[in-house]
């Protein structure tokens, strides 16, 4: 069963389906939380309040949308485009990441979101 979370900000909201994977349980299960975001070229990112290990597909470079848990810094990472270490066009994250899911619909929504910004994460 998948389960499908809302990312919400001041200026909107994506929704996101999240995959069965031991960190996006961890997620689920801290729900809802709120966070404030940070930017890093055409990705966002927050600290939330889980802790996980780097799971077996954990990968670098990912596709725009796809939710993402650093966890270096217990964060979640949203890329919606390059970042500043990206190559050709790239989503390169920091660091490997877990992959949680993706983002339905467009992630350049995410473009609205500003360093600073109140983000909540809830159950849809």
């Amino acid at each position: 069963m998948t389960e499908t979370i809302r990312i919400s900000w001041p200026g909107g909201f994506v929704s996101a389906a999240l995959r069965n994977t031991p960190t996006a349980a961890k997620l689920l299960a801290i729900l809802p939380c709120t966070a404030h975001a940070h930017t890093w070229g055409e990705e966002v990112y927050f600290t939330l309040p889980v802790e996980a290990a780097l799971e077996q597909d954990a990968r670098q470079v990912v596709e725009p949308g796809t939710v993402c848990f650093w966890v270096e810094g217990a964060s979640l990472a949203l890329p919606y485009g390059a970042t500043p270490i990206a190559q050709k066009g790239e989503s390169r994250l920091v660091t490997k990441c877990n992959l949680l899911g993706k983002i339905d619909g467009d992630p350049k929504a995410l473009a609205g979101i500003r360093d600073g910004d109140a983000i909540k994460v809830s159950r849809e």
